[in-house]
This record gives structure tokens, C-alpha cells and sequence, in this order.
């Protein structure tokens, strides 16, 4: 089986959701799937997190990781729910040895040479860089990545399909992250329909630039 980080890399883009009633887990998961994007980041930012994961990890074959995971409970959680992976806001140093040291993977989240050399120290080559566009974008994930070879980047956050290919573009960039393909709005709604269509949108957009 490919590891993580080379399913993240084909995949180029990572649906990062946030999952208020766990009944549309399912659905949701089968959405992103027919729409040959198999990957869903679940954020742990509402009660019913974890039982999504749990519903997504037993019903469907897609690539799943826990993401805004604060805590070494959380994590915990999150892996006994199914979660492939973690993915964290920022640099719990804690937090990234207790999975290093468990073999679970971990994408913690950066925004500076300071955490990017913290990183780096404990071992870690894929970073989330967090929050893109609101920390200068392209421009300083071009900047600060400069000088430390061998380390590649998630960009999350303000993200969407304008800027999706810009930030592909560059080779310090593994994958991205996104919240605009399957965002809170379709979700309580139950529109999957919409969203199977978004993804097979960026799917396309992505394999038509490869």
C-alpha cells in the first residue's frame, strides 16, 4: 500500500470538511469518492467529529485524516475512529513525538522559519503551511521554504479553485488543502450532488494542467 504522503501527492488536493450532523458522513464520503477525489480531512471542530470518522472509516474506501486535532486525547480518538492521519494548526511538539513515536502520521501546521526549523529538529518533512493566504500566500511560502531542502508543504487555508494551480505549481508544494470543495453550506444541506460535481470539477482543472 502507498503511503500517505504519495496518495496525498496524486491526490494533489485534500477536501478539509467540517461535519456538523454525522448522518451526512456517509453521504459525503461517496460524494467526494464518485467524484474521484477519495480524501476528506474531518476537522474536529464540532461534537460530531468523531463519529463521522468513525462512519466514513467503516462505509467507505477513501483516504481519511482527523484534522484541527489539539491534543494527544484528540488523537487518540481520532485513530481508534479510523483516521489514517493527523493533522494539526500548528507545531505541539508534545503532540507530534506521541504519533511519531505511535507510527501515525502527522502534518502539523507552520507559518514561520522558527517552526519550520522546530519541524525539522523533531524529524518531520511534510508540513501544513497554515494559514496560506492570510500569512502572504504564495508569495512567503516561496520565501520561507527557500532555504530548507527536502521539506514540502500542505498549504490550507483560503485556498480555492483560482489559486489552486498557482500553488501547485511550485515544487516545495506536496498537495493542498481546501475547504471550498465540500463546504459546511453544501454539507447541511445534503448537497452532494453539488459537491460531486466540484470535485470532478478540480479533478479535472488539475489533470487537464498535468
Amino acid at each position: 500500500m502507498k503511503d500517505i504522503f504519495t496518495q496525498l501527492e496524486e491526490l494533489k488536493v485534500i477536501p478539509v470538511v467540517k461535519i456538523e450532523d454525522s448522518k451526512n458522513a456517509i453521504s459525503l464520503a461517496k460524494a467526494l469518492i464518485e467524484g474521484r477525489l477519495p480524501a476528506i480531512e474531518v476537522t474536529l471542530r464540532t461534537d460530531t467529529a468523531i463519529d463521522s470518522i468513525k462512519k466514513i472509516s467503516s462505509e467507505a474506501e477513501i483516504l481519511l485524516g482527523a484534522g484541527t486535532v489539539l491534543t494527544i486525547t484528540q488523537v487518540k480518538e481520532a485513530i481508534n475512529a479510523g483516521a489514517q492521519f493527523i493533522v494539526t494548526p500548528g507545531l505541539n511538539s508534545k503532540l507530534v513525538k506521541y504519533c511519531l513515536d505511535n507510527n501515525i502520521t502527522i502534518i502539523p501546521g507552520v507559518s514561520t522559519p522558527t517552526e519550520i526549523e522546530a519541524a525539522l529538529e523533531l524529524g518531520l518533512k511534510v508540513l501544513k503551511f497554515f494559514p496560506a493566504e492570510a500569512f502572504g500566500g504564495i508569495k512567503t511560502l516561496s520565501a520561507i521554504s527557500a532555504p530548507y531542502k527536502g521539506i514540502r508543504f500542505i498549504p490550507t487555508g483560503g485556498i480555492n479553485q483560482k489559486n489552486l494551480l498557482d500553488y501547485l505549481k511550485l515544487q516545495v508544494v506536496l498537495a493542498c488543502g481546501g475547504t471550498w470543495i465540500a463546504n459546511e453550506a453544501l454539507i447541511s444541506k445534503g448537497n452532494f450532488r453539488e459537491i460531486t460535481r466540484i470535485a470532478k470539477e478540480v479533478v479535472n482543472l488539475i489533470n487537464k494542467e498535468s
